[in-house]
């Protein structure tokens, strides 16, 4: 099965215009709607979040994930994460109001969009998705 990227774009065609534009960066953003709420409140499980993504994709891990809850107000409150990979960076951010959940996915190293994306969609239990794909270039 083809899995296609927001952009109407497969995988491999991601990969394969990276390759060949030599692009800096491939960014990913995953918007994900109603979420788990117990989930995305969960220290634990983000960053569990965290390693299985790294490893999926095929990131190494550059020290250990930073998972911090903030917010001013309710509207915006929840955890934040980020995780440096040698390529670049993972993101997120978890807002608790709307159950919603914000994910950057950046490296410089070629992975697969929807693949990522998918298991975002499946680990946080998301009933809706919207991925952007985009190209860094020098």
């Amino acid at each position: 099965m083809k899995q296609m990227v927001a952009n109407g774009m497969t995988d491999q065609e991601v990969m394969a215009k990276f390759k060949e534009e030599n692009c800096w960066g491939l960014c990913t953003s995953i918007d994900l709607k109603e979420c788990d709420p117990a989930t995305i409140r969960d220290a634990d499980k983000i960053h569990q979040f965290v390693l299985e993504l790294a490893d999926l994709i095929d990131m190494k891990r550059f020290g250990e994930p930073q998972i911090i809850h903030f917010g001013p107000c309710d509207r915006v409150a929840g955890y934040s994460m980020t995780q440096l990979i040698e390529t670049s960076l993972l993101s997120a951010h978890f807002a608790n109001d709307t159950n919603a959940a914000y994910i950057d996915v950046f490296s410089c190293k070629e992975y697969m969009p929807s693949v990522a994306a998918e298991f975002c969609r499946k680990f946080f239990g998301a009933k809706a998705m919207n991925t952007t794909v985009f190209f860094r270039t020098i």
